[in-house]
């Protein structure tokens, strides 16, 4: 595990049922199907030898459809389920090796989890429920009450402190959850569907608000969704899972632009590339332009090689002359109309 990587999962197997050990020993010496295994030893691949890595600032976005594993996945992080086989490593900690007290000590301390249920505890105020997390460690109760109240200022909630769940709205409550899960500074944050019992509109503002926490208290993330539009607006890479396998890991760009197999495909086709795509992928190099259409014109519009493709269709139209793109200075490549119009239509990197 590098300095840079918080989580490293190794080959991880989750499979249900009470002859697990056998399915799981004939699926690697007969390579069983899904189904063969539920027909042979009634038993239920929930998880199929994932392996991936979350670096140190993250947020990683694991998502699929229903019935995909990823919700299951994640409860393997802080062994709320118990793997059938693999290696999950959280900041150099060998979680499979804890014993009870360690593991409970060690989800106190390094983890944070959001549910899609709010799971707020009605008989208590909204700061007791912040402060709960604390009052666990046995924080003074002064102390965790402030650390709870600095929490609720952060997520715009410090005037609700002495109000009950009940009095607050569905936002709001998963606001709560989000504090309560901050309020021990955990080194993770692992987040289940946190925003997906939400109204659109109330959604869309928690996940702007989830992104400017994210950007001031810099927790390394792990964001489960059902819903790529979510996953591409807040991820800083994705994974899409299919029957409890790992189908692809990368950017929004990248999955968009090659998306590994038909599934995925299918999955990205509703996809707007404007806000996704940007013009590293789009852009040509200079000598194959040059040796096309000659020199370019001494104004054209220069873009950093990270701009999206919205506002490079934008510039295209405002100008005649082929674009620049650079990077640290350098020029480094160039766009044409014909190239943004491929992107646009194919999808395809431009060769």
């Amino acid at each position: 595990m590098s300095q840079d990587t918080v989580i490293e999962i190794s080959n991880v197997w989750k499979i249900f049922g009470a002859r697990a050990k056998d399915a799981l020993e004939a699926i690697r010496n007969r390579n069983l199907s899904k189904a063969e295994v539920l027909s042979e030893y009634n038993a239920v691949v929930g998880v199929a030898d994932v392996s991936l890595s979350v670096n140190r600032g993250e947020i990683f976005c694991i998502m699929g459809l229903s019935g995909s594993g990823k919700s299951t996945l994640v409860r393997h992080f802080n062994r709320l389920l118990e793997p059938t086989d693999g290696r999950i490593e959280i900041e150099g900690t060998d979680v499979m090796a804890l014993g009870p007290q360690e593991l409970q000590r060690f989800r106190n301390q390094k983890i944070g989890m959001v549910f899609q249920n709010f799971a707020l505890m009605p008989h208590r105020s909204v700061l007791d429920n912040v402060a709960m997390p604390l009052e666990i460690r046995k924080v003074a109760k002064n102390e965790r009450m402030r650390q709870a109240a600095a929490i609720l200022d952060i997520v715009e909630l410090g005037a609700w402190g002495a109000k009950f769940a009940h009095e607050l709205s569905g936002g709001m409550q998963q606001r709560v959850g989000l504090a309560r899960a901050l309020a021990a500074n955990p080194d993770v944050l692992l987040m289940d569907e946190p925003f997906s019992a939400l109204d659109p509109l109330i959604r869309r503002q928690l996940q702007d608000e989830f992104i400017r926490l994210s950007k001031i208290l810099k927790k390394t993330t792990v964001f489960i969704t059902h819903d790529l539009d979510e996953a591409v607006r807040i991820g800083d890479r994705i994974a899409i899972m299919r029957d409890g396998k790992m189908v692809q890991i990368g950017t929004s760009e990248d999955i968009v632009m090659n998306p590994a197999d038909d599934y995925v495909a299918d999955f990205v086709a509703g996809i707007s590339r404007l806000k996704v795509v940007h013009a590293h992928v789009v852009m040509q190099p200079i000598e194959k332009y040059v040796a096309t259409h000659g020199p370019l014109s001494a104004d054209a519009p220069r873009v950093n090689e990270a701009e999206n493709l919205s506002n490079l269709i934008n510039l295209a139209i405002e100008n005649e002359s082929a674009i620049l793109v650079e990077d640290a200075g350098q020029d480094v490549g160039v766009i044409t109309r014909s190239d943004l119009l491929r992107t646009v239509i194919e999808g395809t990197e431009v060769s």
